[in-house]
């Protein structure tokens, strides 16, 4: 029973984010690549699928997004908080 407890608290479904990045056709891989920073594809698919991450990281994916957005040449404002249904 502990164990159902702690992941209904860590898992959250599906995020908006992955539903924006299907609609601008971008994959982990763009993300990962849009940014110097360190990203991996195991962050990005984990913060999709709506593992509970820090605000540091949900702000990393919100830059990563931006910048490969960017790069796609969209034009398109998006704000971190909008990309999850929590918060940290």
């Amino acid at each position: 029973m502990e164990d159902s407890a702690e992941n209904m608290q860590r898992d959250f479904g599906l995020q908006p984010l992955d539903g924006l990045l299907d609609e601008l056709g971008l994959s982990n891989r763009d993300l990962v690549e849009a940014i110097d920073e360190q990203l991996t594809h195991k962050q990005v698919q984990r913060a999709r699928k709506g593992r509970r991450l820090t605000r540091k990281m949900k702000e990393k994916v919100g830059r990563a997004l931006l910048a490969a957005i960017a790069k796609q040449g969209i034009k398109r404002e998006v704000e971190t908080n909008a990309l999850f249904n929590y918060r940290s």
